[in-house]
């Protein structure tokens, strides 16, 4: 039979089969081969050449089968390129995948972890594996307890879209691939379908052919509520389901995933024929309420607009029994308003340490390389590349758990040692103490919750005032119109027959029906207004006609000014938030470096200058007159509480310690230091954890392959060789961790655990030893690599986002 043998090179290969062989597969396994048909295969592969071809997978996602049957037949020079190897190879790899799939189900069931759910409640061991000191086991007394037992963050991703049909082709494989617990499918998914079937989002741009947001024309401003501008309107996630609309070539628009703050994988799920519904985070929520703990935290990018969603939904109760929350971004919630980042922001939520919740953007920019080739993929196949490319996340995210609790131990350390003198310093010079920074938080926090909420009010009254503007503007027309109309007739006036008329004659009268015309239409709107004026006076019992000096008609009209500077202030609001969204292409923490493009949106943003201008305009109307603003201060604005102080127009907040600069700078560095405090002891809490797991999973995996050993199990091979792998990632990890425990500045307990529930103390058993520590001193070098990595991804987003700039 012809085969492809990248070790060999040999072109074909006799294989025998015995009496007892039921099929030409299975004689080609027996030595080293798969078939491309399970019956009559007319080409074989080898089983190390497809393996090789799944670790470059694994690798790089991006490597499609296409080019490495291209690189087969380079290597074997006489063989030339064409669809038959490509085919060949793509239906050999799929079969190949499937035997591992059965093969991994079983070593799973040999180690006693085949129950449906164990893997997202045991896979993260710094989020799971909780423990207790052995010499207080007995007496109940555990490692501190956390404010959030799991903290989980989920989001969308529209890179993974998939073409329904492509020309005239037919899709084959119509049974979808479900071998998966990453997997949740849409049957389950659809069960929440019709849960916010009333709900009415906020107007939000959700147009699918355009990533960016765009500007506003002059006068169209989204708001004509007074009050705060729902942070909302910023996501298309927070729309209204049936705006979330999407190219209908499309079958699959991309995938909705959700993760433990550690980044590993929990679920994901494919968003078909549709934006990012609200379904899709409920039925991720509803499954993590069914398999994990209680005391969850959710991250997302409108975790503002979920909380309320949630409650509201089949699943308030039991979300709410659980002491469960919702939280944004750090990133995305700064685009949210002041208000909102109060309550929902990862920097003011305690227990959460310096967490910033971004780690599905992170998923996603990995993740993104297997989207060219899904595009075009079948459904089935999407499937396993995706599940092909989550699993590897996993174990490569696994091998990192020790690195991310000492980098952020790291981080912590370095706030807490830079900052703390500083804001000591600046307490003394102030004369503040700690208590005053909470209560004035407190205080920031209740002033913002009722901003916006506007004192009841007569409309009947403010209608009415602003019919007697619209009087006093269009008398004041009326009388313009009509004098110039008066104006036209010469003071020597005599009528003429027209046969004598002078030569300017038709010109004379072409001004004359023009003045009369518009004279005639002033008169019309002016006697209108006098027609709607009286019949509101007859209505409201109205007596005499309001005055501009009188007291009723001076606080409509200061009324009405304070509205149109809500009106003006959020739609400068708006636009400027539109433009930090272009900045986040820039993956930058604060947005520190938008000055340096500052000049350049200056040239092309006309609709934000415009804004300012109405601003200014609206401002100066105010009593007392309200700062005004220019364009370089508004684009330099870089937290939103800059315009969310300027909402106030009942009191004057200028005098509050919370409302003034210096205050508020000391309140965010006073709180930067809490949640490194906090992560430091969440570290300390789950460097024990993950240093017990080590212990007692290399003893577990060494007994349990012994075990299978001795018994001549045919299972024993496939156990010893997963066990191998899993034993030199946690000698890997346990290095790591005594890399952290030897660092002068750690404080916390250096010595293992025991899981609660468990029997067995950790690292008893006949298992494989645990390597010895080898510190190469590389630690520093590795921990400076990586902070040039993240500083070269910024310099990398800046020089694209620059380039793809249209001046």
């Amino acid at each position: 039979i012809p085969i492809i043998d990248m070790y060999s090179l040999e072109t074909d290969c006799l294989i025998p089969r015995t009496a007892d062989s039921e099929s030409p597969a299975e004689a080609l396994v027996l030595r080293g081969f798969i078939g491309n048909s399970p019956l009559s295969p007319n080409l074989a592969v080898s089983i190390k050449t497809i393996e090789f071809y799944r670790k470059l997978r694994l690798r790089k996602p991006s490597f499609s089968i296409e080019a490495f049957a291209k690189v087969v037949c380079d290597m074997y020079t006489q063989i030339p390129y064409t669809r038959r190897w490509r085919s060949a190879l793509s239906d050999v790899f799929d079969a190949y995948l499937g035997i591992l799939r059965i093969v991994d189900k079983h070593v799973l069931d040999a180690l006693g972890r085949n129950s449906p759910d164990w893997r997202v409640q045991n896979s993260c061991p710094p989020c799971t594996y909780k423990v207790c000191s052995d010499y207080t086991y007995y007496d109940l007394e555990g490692e501190p307890a956390q404010t959030f037992n799991r903290v989980l963050v989920f989001d969308g991703n529209n890179s993974m879209k998939r073409l329904y049909r492509v020309g005239k082709t037919h899709p084959r494989d119509l049974i979808p691939f479900l071998e998966s617990d990453y997997l949740l499918p849409p049957t389950y998914v659809d069960r929440f379908k019709d849960e916010v079937a009333s709900h009415r989002g906020p107007a939000v741009n959700t147009a699918e052919d355009t990533e960016d947001w765009e500007d506003l024309e002059d006068g169209e401003e989204e708001s004509a509520t007074p009050g705060l501008v729902p942070c909302t309107k910023n996501w298309k996630a927070a729309a209204a389901d049936e705006k979330k609309k999407t190219w209908g070539v499309f079958e699959e628009t991309g995938i909705f995933v959700t993760a433990c703050r550690h980044s590993l994988i929990m679920w994901w799920s494919d968003m078909l024929r549709s934006g990012e519904l609200a379904k899709y985070p409920l039925a991720h929520i509803s499954k993590a309420l069914d398999v994990l703990e209680d005391h969850l935290l959710f991250g997302s990018d409108i975790g503002c607009v979920l909380q309320k969603t949630v409650g509201t939904s089949s699943l308030g109760p039991e979300f709410r029994r659980k002491d469960c929350r919702c939280c944004v971004n750090a990133f995305h919630g700064y685009s949210h308003n002041w208000a909102c980042q109060k309550r929902y922001h990862p920097n003011v939520i305690k227990g959460l340490g310096i967490e910033d919740l971004e780690t599905l953007e992170r998923i996603f920019s990995a993740s993104n390389a297997v989207a060219c080739l899904t595009r075009y993929a079948t459904a089935y196949r999407r499937r396993v590349f995706i599940d092909l490319f989550f699993r590897q996340w996993d174990d490569e995210k696994y091998l990192n758990l020790a690195a991310m609790q000492h980098n952020n131990y790291r981080q912590a350390l370095s706030i807490i040692e830079s900052e703390s003198f500083a804001l000591k310093d600046s307490m003394m010079s102030l004369n503040i103490t700690i208590e005053d920074l909470e209560r004035w938080h407190i205080e920031e926090v209740d002033f913002f919750s009722t901003l916006g909420q506007e004192q009841a009010y007569d409309v009947h009254a403010v209608a009415y005032a602003e019919l007697l503007q619209e009087l006093h503007t269009a008398s004041a027309n009326h009388q313009d119109r009509n004098d110039i109309f008066m104006n036209c007739t010469p003071n020597d006036y005599e009528f003429v027959p027209a046969s004598s008329s002078r030569p300017a004659y038709d010109a004379d009268l072409s001004k004359t029906r023009k003045a009369e015309a518009q004279r005639r239409i002033a008169r019309e709107r002016y006697n209108q207004l006098i027609e709607d004026v009286v019949i509101m006076e007859v209505k409201m019992g109205i007596s005499i006609r309001w005055q501009p000096t009188d007291t009723a008609y001076l606080e409509a009209v200061k009324y009405i000014a304070e509205r149109s500077y809500h009106r003006a202030l959020e739609n400068l609001q708006c636009l400027v938030i539109q433009r930090l969204f272009e900045l986040n292409r820039l993956n930058l923490a604060g947005y520190r470096m938008r000055t340096h493009i500052a000049k350049s949106l200056q040239t092309r943003c006309k609709a934000i200058q415009n804004a300012v201008a109405a601003y200014n305009s609206a401002a100066l109307l105010m009593r007392p007159p309200r700062p005004t603003l220019d364009w370089s201060k508004a684009s330099h604005y870089s937290f939103l509480e800059d315009f969310q102080l300027l909402q106030d127009t009942r009191n004057d907040i200028r005098e509050k310690p919370w409302a003034t600069p210096v205050i508020r700078a000391v309140m965010k560095q006073f709180q930067r230091i809490q949640r490194a405090h906090e992560e430091i002891d969440n570290c300390h809490i789950e460097i024990r954890r993950l240093h017990t797991h080590v212990l007692d999973e290399t003893a577990d995996l060494g007994k349990i392959a012994q075990e299978l050993a001795v018994q001549h199990d045919p299972i024993a091979g496939p156990v010893a060789d997963y066990a191998l792998r899993r034993v030199t990632a946690n000698n890997y990890l346990h290095s790591r961790i005594m890399q952290i425990y030897h660092m002068e500045s750690y404080s916390g307990d250096k010595t293992p655990g025991r899981r609660i529930g468990r029997t067995v103390a950790s690292g008893d058993g006949p298992s494989t030893q645990v390597l010895p520590v080898h510190n190469d001193g590389d630690d520093d070098i590795d921990y400076e690599l990586e902070e040039d990595d993240d500083l070269q991804d910024e310099y990398g987003g800046l020089v694209n986002f620059v380039s793809d700039m249209h001046l």
